[in-house]
């Protein structure tokens, strides 16, 4: 083994035989990428580097790395020398072809100059041959010109003919006469009502009396076509149609009077309650066909006039009169059974209104049901409304109700068939309005033809046109007395829930719109002198909080309502600010009105607290930290009756605005949750959330007037606490002059009594205290404060009372103490007297923590009875000198 190794020092053998397994396990493994020796590649003509249009050195060099300069240099020459080559053969190859080419085109002039005579012919050949074409073309089109003329002027006759006929027919049917005839046949008509129905009762066809509407109808289509023909037969320019103008306007005028005598006969039929039982469904039907007839000729006004007129002002002069409000009620018996006004209070108990607001912001569809969506009409005892107009002893009230009860027996069914009517025929941007916009954002201006221009709208032209101008006229002066806010409030109310019960008898949603949009509508709301009721409500409510606060002391409320505010001027503030939102006061309208006035009133009952009641610090005198401690015999300086009774008095009073300002906050905050919030009209949660925010505000504002009243309390309350203490100073006389010298087991006298101011204050085991309603929410803040106070004011009168026995010490010749109670000193009878001094000041203030406790005080977060403590217990060194 040594000798092969020395053979083989560096085991060569061993390292080639690893080389060898190791080269064949990579040609093994098939993941080894194989290097393969670069290919050479000779130059030729599909070498990229030679092909460019602009040749790169630089590229084909380092495509050439390979090949040295040498090299590279003999490649390049051989490649020039084949390119040389293939030009040679090229060029020897083109031109044997081009010689060739010139000897074969030897004698070609001459053959083509033969060849272009016949051209020249041929070329004056085909021109000729074109110009009789088109003059053939030219004939043929003006032959159908003049048949298409022709044709037209045959059409036209044809229409003319058709309007003639038309015409004809339609004097015919509506028994108009002739022009040849007109002066013969006026002279025999003398009834007063229409020609058509004149003649028509004359020859006493009774099938045409009992289809007068279906008849009208159909001459209406009839006119209809005729008003299409003659259009197209004005466009051309005919003089024919501007003769007969005047004839189809006696057949619109003849067909409108007809129109408007059926639809107003039938009207009356249905209203007066006199068609039977068995007629009632051909008036009907009646009814639907003189409103599709009106519809079909564009006649929407003069429905409504025909309305208007025979139905609408004839209930309104009988019942909106300037003495209606003061005559006895006539209620309107409706044909069929009706609902009464019972029925409507016992639908409405499923849903309980309010405590405070007995009634809902007066929003369109806010507690609409889903017909509007189907154009079914509402009931007035279904109305969310109808409480309001309940009102027996109101005869505003009884006259709108008598009004809902009129228009829902006599008007709703044909507001209805006219809203089905115009839905045919309005566009599809009036059948998609489910939503009526908010009053506000409907411009004052806009006119009632600007909203609807093309069919019915019966609630706002008739209805609303009628009993809201007939309400400004004749009881304007009453029912728009803002003089009395009283009755003006109540008269709003009661005209408001009246329109939204109006409104839910509305056909539609845009019958509603149309309604808000009316002229009459506008002028109705701008009578309503917002303005001035909120200026009155505001001198009533500001005046009486006004003379309150225009004193500056604290009077008690002689009563003590349900909301426990015990000063006068707090519950003069809160009756005002539950004012502005109560149900005899507010008005939806006003509500930004009355928000900022709440914030006003919360803004002056903290300027009078500011003004009138700020704490006085220099009343109160703290004994100084700094002055000398007295001695054992100084007598004690006891407060004067007068200080203790102005002190007493503070107290009291401090302690009752602090109580009423937190009792407002809970109230007012209490009040934004369940009413205010409410009622102020809709916004984006980031506006309701900024005027929530703002609130708070200003109440934090008005509790922050509290916080120096709460110091000087704490700081009366320290010093009686502190003057209690003063005993303490004379424990290590008493102790000394004691005859009977046992060790204490008991705490002193005066340490029960330490503590006892905040006791009386909150009413803690001596009855009622000034600040017994404060003890939930203020004692153990109060308690702490003063408790570390007088902790501090313990310390510095042991730190006097050390200070002294250091002087009586000093003072005595000879004698040396062991123990003692700030120090060590003798075991003699002063070292005694001194132990049992240190047991007694250590009882006393185990005592006086422990009365702490009992206040809420957490003694562990004391830092002043942590050192209070560490000073009874403290043991110094025995002093030797």
């Amino acid at each position: 083994m040594a000798a092969s190794t020395s053979r083989d020092p560096f085991e060569l053998d061993r390292l080639a035989e690893e080389l060898v397994n190791r080269e064949l396990a990579n040609q093994d493994d098939s993941d080894v990428p194989s290097h393969d020796l670069p290919i050479y590649i000779p130059l030729s003509h599909n070498n990229p580097y030679l092909t460019t249009d602009v040749f790169d050195v630089e590229a084909f060099l380092l495509s050439r790395s390979h090949t040295s300069l040498r090299d590279l240099r003999a490649e390049l020459r051989d490649y020039l020398s084949t390119l040389k080559e293939e030009l040679v053969k090229l060029i020897n190859d083109d031109y044997e072809a081009f010689i060739s080419l010139s000897t074969d085109l030897r004698g070609e002039g001459a053959r083509l100059g033969r060849l272009k005579h016949p051209l020249v012919e041929l070329k004056s050949q085909i021109l000729d041959s074109k110009r009789e074409l088109h003059v053939i073309q030219d004939a043929i089109q003006e032959k159908l010109v003049k048949r298409a003329v022709l044709r037209e002027e045959k059409a036209l006759l044809h229409l003319l003919l058709k309007i003639s006929e038309s015409v004809t027919r339609l004097e015919s049917l509506l028994l108009i006469a002739s022009p040849e005839q007109d002066d013969l046949e006026q002279s025999t008509l003398d009834d007063s009502r229409p020609a058509h129905l004149s003649l028509s009762e004359d020859n006493a066809d009774d099938r045409s009396r009992a289809n007068r509407a279906k008849h009208l109808g159909r001459v209406a289509a009839e006119y209809a076509q005729l008003l299409y023909h003659a259009s197209k037969a004005r466009a051309d320019k005919c003089v024919f149609v501007d003769e007969i103008q005047w004839r189809i306007d006696r057949i619109r005028s003849t067909l409108s009077s007809d129109l408007d005598h059926v639809f107003s006969t039938t009207l009356l039929s249905l209203t007066d309650g006199k068609v039977s039982d068995a007629d009632k469904p051909r008036a009907n039907n009646d009814l639907n066909e003189c409103l599709r007839t009106y519809d079909a000729m564009g006649l929407w006004r003069d429905a409504e006039d025909v309305l208007r007129r025979d139905i609408v002002r004839r209930f309104v002069k009988k019942s909106i009169f300037p003495g209606a409000l003061n005559a006895p009620p006539s209620p309107i018996v409706p044909h069929t059974p009706f609902r009464s006004s019972t029925t409507s209070v016992s639908a409405t108990a499923a849903s309980p209104l309010p405590p405070r607001t007995p009634y809902t912001p007066f929003t369109s569809f806010a507690l609409k049901t889903p017909l509007q969506s189907s154009y079914a009409v509402g009931s007035v005892a279904n109305s969310p409304y109808a409480h309001v107009l309940e009102a027996t002893d109101d005869p505003l009230a009884r006259l709108y109700s008598q009004i809902l009860r009129f228009v829902e027996r006599d008007l709703s069914k044909i507001m209805g068939v006219a809203e089905k009517v115009s839905f045919k025929t309005v566009s599809t941007g009036r059948k998609d309005k489910s939503l009526v916009p908010p009053l506000s954002t409907l411009p004052p201006e806009k006119s009632n033809s600007e909203v609807g221009e093309n069919g019915f709208e019966i609630m706002a032209n008739v209805v609303w046109e009628e009993f809201g101008r007939a309400i400004m006229d004749e009881l304007g002066p009453v029912v728009f007395a803002a003089g009395r806010p009283n009755e003006f409030r109540k008269h709003y109310e009661t005209t408001q829930a009246f329109i939204r019960s109006l409104e839910f008898l509305a056909p539609s949603a845009h019958s509603i719109e149309a309604m808000r949009a009316h002229q009459v509508y506008t002028s109705f709301e701008r009578r309503w002198q917002l303005p001035v009721y909120f200026q009155l409500r505001w001198k009533e409510i500001v005046g009486k909080v006004e003379d309150v606060l225009s004193v500056p002391r604290v009077e008690l409320s002689p009563t003590t309502d349900k909301h426990s505010f015990v000063t006068t001027q707090a519950a003069a503030v809160w009756v005002a600010i539950s004012a502005c939102w109560s149900a005899e006061v507010f008005i939806p309208e006003l509500s930004h009105r009355f928000w900022r006035l709440t914030l006003q009133l919360l803004s002056r009952y903290k300027t009078w607290l500011s003004n009138s009641l700020v704490p006085d610090d220099k009343s109160i005198t703290m004994p100084s930290e700094k002055a000398a401690p007295s001695r054992s015999s100084t007598p004690v300086e006891t407060p004067s009756t007068e200080s203790v009774a102005a002190d007493d008095s503070i107290l009291r009073q401090y302690a009752t605005i602090i109580l009423d300002v937190r009792s407002m906050h809970m109230n007012v905050l209490t009040l934004w949750q369940e009413e205010i919030s409410l009622m102020l009209p809709e916004a984006a949660a980031e506006e309701r959330a900024n005027t929530e925010d703002t609130l708070r505000q200003s109440l934090a504002t008005l509790t922050a007037t509290t916080l120096p009243m709460s110091s000087h309390i704490v700081a009366i309350l320290t010093k009686r606490c502190c003057d209690a203490l003063l005993p303490v100073r004379s424990v290590s006389s008493q102790f000394r002059a004691m005859a009977n010298k046992q060790m204490p087991k008991e705490p002193s006298y005066f340490v029960s009594s330490i503590l006892r101011p905040v006791k009386v204050f909150f009413g803690i085991g001596v009855g009622q205290g000034p600040g017994g309603s404060l003890k939930e929410h203020f004692l153990e803040s109060y308690a702490s404060d003063i408790f570390e106070a007088v902790a501090q004011r313990y310390v510095y009168h042991l730190t006097g009372m050390k200070k002294t026995e250091d002087s009586l010490r000093r003072l005595k010749k000879g004698k040396k103490s062991t123990f003692s109670l700030f120090g060590g000193g003798a075991k003699d009878d002063d070292g005694k007297d001194e132990e049992r001094i240190r047991m007694q000041m250590i009882l006393d203030v185990e005592a006086f923590g422990k009365d702490g406790q009992l206040l809420g005080v957490s003694l562990d977060q004391s830092e002043s009875f942590k050192s209070l403590t560490e000073m009874v217990h403290a043991v110094d060194l025995p002093d030797n000198t």
